[in-house]
């Protein structure tokens, strides 16, 4: 039997992003990301459900998100399910817990885009860091080549996915 694992969602941070490592020197941040579904219903009155969403982000990624987002910024998760167990110490039950492994963050909106905030992360600028050509404003190591970032406007900053065909972003 085959299967598919695969999830999309967008929202906003919950709190900004704390970056630590793993014993082994690995990079990972855990975020929540609020998920807002809004409807009206049948008496015609407006509607609101909040969805938290608990993300796990690792590497270069996590690195990115823990410099450039804070609470309440709006980012898009590409990424994969994954149920964590574990034995609770003080009662001694089996728990488990369903979260997101980030496989790619993508910052969107322009909430101060014109204020030098980052207003995107996709998957073809920045690539200078896995050892293509440094574009737009960057060094030959993927840093910034100059004050003026994170990007402004509709530029892109690179997380974790290599593009697609063509140099296109996965999406």
């Amino acid at each position: 039997m085959s299967s598919f694992n695969k999830v999309i969602v967008m929202g906003n941070l919950t709190r900004t992003p704390e970056l630590r490592s793993t014993p082994g020197g690995t990079q990972v941040c855990d975020i929540t990301v609020a998920v807002n579904e809004n409807w009206t219903d049948q008496g015609g009155k407006a509607q609101e459900r909040v969805t938290f969403v608990d993300v796990t982000v690792w590497g270069k990624t996590a690195e990115t998100v823990c410099r450039w987002k804070k609470q309440g910024d709006a980012v898009l998760i590409e990424g994969r399910l994954q149920q964590d167990k574990w034995v609770d110490k003080e009662s001694g039950k089996n728990r488990t817990k369903l979260k997101v492994v980030a496989e790619n963050v993508r910052f969107v909106g322009s909430k101060g885009a014109g204020e030098g905030q980052a207003s995107g992360a996709g998957g073809q600028r920045g690539q200078a860091s896995r050892g293509q050509p440094a574009s737009r404003g960057q060094s030959s190591r993927g840093a910034p080549a100059d004050e003026d970032f994170p990007p402004r406007g509709d530029d892109d900053y690179a997380t974790s996915m290599p593009p697609g065909p063509e140099g296109e972003p996965p999406f």
